[in-house]
């Protein structure tokens, strides 16, 4: 695969990208897609490795080493058609996956892996530019009815498959645009929203009918990720209307840190901070007055929903920035130690070069306010013993704070969906549904299905994907006896 001796010749390169002051002055994407030439040198990384385990790291089985070494011999266009064999939305992935590919690349064991997500950025920007990406709408129409609850990743990808198979789909989103968690979760400056545009308006073409500002239930939950419906559809009327309904919402319940103090004005979810900022770029006159401009922002999380917080601080102008995690401090190693696994290692964004002080092992304890409102946070320092985290005496600290975002993650989906559906859970609030077998994807609920966040808990964009295009296959072959969808 690629050139024999490529990896030992050629240097891994990064995307040309915007340097960080710079950057933080606009909410537009700063990584650009690597050059043909440049792809193709990537691609020319690729070793002739025998077991391609960066396959096996990638939950959609995206076929590496086949579009690696097209990319290097110059046939984008048959790159494209390998890439979209497996991932309905490369554009997407390319962009905000992590790589686990990468991770489990051989050359990771020892050296920098091949720069795969960097080749896919190329190829389906590559794919749009020329005009390859195109409408595959059905030849037959086979007058099944499907409704999708959620329009993310999951949602979409599954909406698609089924479109393709000859179903009318209508997907149902309860925020003012399509996307989910694309749309409202990511921000701008990763994921440019007119790359889901362009995609939505194919999926349009195929014949998917996107509804959005529709609640299904009685009513949107107070907390959680935000809803804009103007209107609401009971269960039991989608039920009655579709011959199958997939429950493709997310997981949208935050996790909440109930100490004192937590009423406090200035302390909110990362998930009413960030989709405000995508709404004003979006052009949205009306909204929430909600910034960390001139603010002592603490960020309590260090995942990516954390990351992206520290971005959009900064991009505001808050006066310093600070996040904190609860677990120690990672190891900053050069090679994964845990090969072709995912590797415990300190990572750091691109929001992160642009301005940040990052703590570890510290947890808050309350929050201390003035007149109604934050002004600082009382914490202590942890140790882990045997895995549990110990308070060291005499450790305890007051971190002056006029905006905290929590950012610790999500538990499940919105119960009250699943309890409306009649659907059963499993022990962490998620959809119960197998994913293999007969019934695969199939929740307790006639003809009711669960996919992506809303089965598996809070996860990769990868995963939904995958999870979308596997329930789509389920959902076929409970529609019509049998499926000729890829799984």
């Amino acid at each position: 695969m690629g050139k024999i001796t490529g990896f030992m010749e050629y240097a891994r390169l990064e995307e040309p990208h915007e340097p960080a002051e710079a950057r933080k002055k606009h909410y537009r994407e700063f990584y650009a897609r690597l050059a043909d030439s440049a792809a193709a040198v990537q691609g020319a990384r690729c070793m002739d490795c025998g077991v391609p385990f960066c396959m096996q790291g990638c939950p959609v089985d995206n076929i590496i080493p086949d579009w690696n070494d097209l990319v290097y011999r110059g046939d984008w266009k048959a790159a494209i058609e390998v890439l979209h064999s497996t991932n309905n939305f490369p554009e997407f992935t390319g962009r905000v996956c992590p790589a686990p590919c990468e991770e489990a690349c051989v050359l990771r064991i020892n050296a920098d892996p091949v720069g795969i997500k960097s080749i896919e950025h190329a190829i389906i920007d590559k794919a749009w530019e020329e005009g390859w990406v195109r409408p595959q709408p059905a030849a037959h129409k086979t007058g099944k009815k499907v409704a999708i609850v959620g329009s993310g990743p999951a949602g979409l990808a599954c909406a698609q498959q089924l479109a393709r198979a000859g179903h009318d789909v209508t997907v149902f989103e309860k925020s003012d645009r399509i996307g989910g968690l694309l749309r409202y979760g990511i921000p701008d400056f990763k994921l440019d929203k007119g790359v889901i545009d362009r995609r939505l308006e194919q999926l349009r073409q195929e014949g998917v009918k996107l509804r959005a500002g529709v609640f299904i239930g009685k009513q949107p939950p107070a907390r959680g990720v935000g809803s804009d419906a103007k209107t609401s559809v009971a269960p039991s009327e989608l039920l009655s209307q579709f011959d199958a309904v997939v429950l493709a919402a997310g997981s949208e319940q935050p996790r909440d840190l109930p100490i004192a103090g937590r009423e406090l004005a200035g302390v909110h979810f990362a998930m009413e901070f960030l989709p405000l900022q995508n709404k004003r770029v979006a052009g949205d006159q009306e909204v929430k007055d909600l910034w960390a401009t001139g603010k002592r922002v603490v960020i309590i999380g260090g995942g990516d929903t954390g990351s992206d917080c520290v971005g959009t601080s900064n991009r505001h102008g808050a006066k310093s920035v600070t996040q904190f995690e609860l677990l120690p401090m990672p190891p900053d190693v050069e090679r994964n130690p845990a090969w072709p696994y995912w590797p415990t290692r300190l990572r750091t964004s691109s929001s992160h070069e642009e301005g940040v002080n990052r703590d570890w092992s510290i947890a808050t304890k309350e929050f201390a306010g003035e007149k109604g409102a934050v002004k600082a946070l009382k914490t202590v320092r942890l140790e882990w013993k045997d895995g549990k985290p110990v308070e060291i005496p005499g450790s305890e600290t007051l971190v002056p704070a006029d905006l905290v975002l929590l950012a610790m993650g999500f538990v499940s989906p919105q119960q009250s969906m699943l309890d409306e559906f009649g659907v059963q859970k499993d022990a962490r609030g998620n959809a119960k549904a197998p994913t293999e077998g007969k019934g695969a994807y199939a929740t307790s609920a006639e003809k009711v299905f669960a996919a992506g966040d809303t089965r598996r808990g809070q996860s990769l964009v990868v995963w939904a994907i995958r999870e979308g295009r596997q329930c789509a296959r389920a959902v076929d072959e409970f529609l019509m006896g049998f499926s000729e969808l890829p799984r």
